[in-house]
């Protein structure tokens, strides 16, 4: 699927993904009409899927991060559908995640403050349908974030 070239494109791309496209272009070695070529083939295989950038939530006055996993239950036919779709309404909530095993749903969860955070839980997320059971990990510090792979 990939050839050494796209490997070698990917990789200046991860390394500065804001990089002019020129620049992009002579590191990759490669002229600048082929290094459009090949990201937009690249594009199009699904391999990229677009340029985004990232908020620092706390910047904004969002100290308070808190992943809830939840157990739903599943003994109603679409529990999983309404619970989605109910989570999806929560402005608060700026991640959901599907697993397989014990839980079944985890929820990103950013507040302004411990009393922010404590409104959230009680008037959105415990209204949300079917939870069986719920556990909130605050957390205390990023050690490692790499959107990166090894190519």
């Amino acid at each position: 699927m990939l050839d050494d070239i796209d490997r070698r494109l990917l990789r200046h791309l991860q390394a500065d993904p804001a990089q002019p496209m020129t620049q992009l272009a002579e590191a990759a070695g490669m002229p600048l009409a082929t290094c459009y070529k090949r990201l937009d083939r690249l594009q199009a295989q699904g391999v990229l899927r677009g340029q985004h950038h990232t908020i620092n939530w706390s910047e904004l006055g969002y100290g308070v991060e808190v992943s809830l996993r939840l157990t739903l239950d599943k003994t109603a036919p679409r529990a999983f559908d309404e619970f989605l779709a109910a989570a999806r309404l929560v402005p608060e909530v700026t991640e959901i995640q599907t697993f397989l095993g014990r839980v079944d749903v985890r929820l990103a969860v950013i507040a302004r403050s411990m009393t922010h955070y404590q409104e959230i839980y009680r008037d959105r997320i415990l209204s949300l349908p079917h939870i069986a059971d719920i556990e909130a990990l605050m957390q205390i510090a990023t050690i490692k974030h790499q959107q990166t792979v090894p190519l």
